[in-house]
């Protein structure tokens, strides 16, 4: 049903559509700085990675138990087996990293709802970024619905990821939007 939805709505309209806590939720095309910070992103993590994880665009990744709710972050690191998977929803479980990218006119409720959503999921690392004010925040360690560990820092500081995932991650490198 949510494939149906998901499909349906991104070829009617180009938008990107994520059920999120059962609330459709549709996101424009990446911008041009939007797809640069994930670009520049994808080309630091993925010659850092150990052999059998690796970075995806726009993969989808299923709530537990409820193929229903999903969400598709910008990046995901998942295991390289995802090359040859015939599902279009990677479990939660397999995905090392997801990345966000805030959009230009995303709200701090919608913000958090997805933050939540990753964290009842059971991503283990959330690193979210946030090219209106230059911040990030790296979210680790998800339990009961919510990530234990939360580091904050701003562009132009280095972003610490958890072993395998190589590290540091170059926030100098990205793209901020204008005003």
């Amino acid at each position: 049903m949510a494939n149906e939805v998901g499909g349906i709505v991104e070829a009617a309209t180009g938008l990107r559509a994520e059920i999120i806590g059962g609330s459709l939720v549709m996101s424009p095309p990446l911008r041009g700085k939007h797809a640069g910070t994930v670009r520049r992103l994808r080309v630091q993590i993925e010659p850092g990675l150990p052999e059998g994880p690796a970075p995806y665009a726009t993969s989808s990744v299923a709530m537990p138990e409820d193929p229903d709710d999903y969400a598709t972050p910008d990046l995901t690191v998942l295991p390289v087996a995802w090359d040859e998977d015939d599902s279009w929803l990677a479990d939660p479980r397999d995905v090392a990293l997801a990345v966000e990218v805030i959009s230009q006119s995303e709200k701090a409720k919608d913000i958090t709802d997805k933050n939540g959503w990753y964290a009842r999921a059971g991503v283990a690392v959330l690193l979210v970024l946030d090219p209106r004010t230059g911040r990030w925040t790296l979210h680790t360690r998800p339990k009961d619905g919510e990530y234990r560990g939360q580091l904050h820092g701003v562009y132009g500081e280095a972003v610490e990821l958890p072993a395998p995932l190589p590290s540091p991650l170059d926030t100098g490198v990205l793209p901020r939007y204008g005003s």
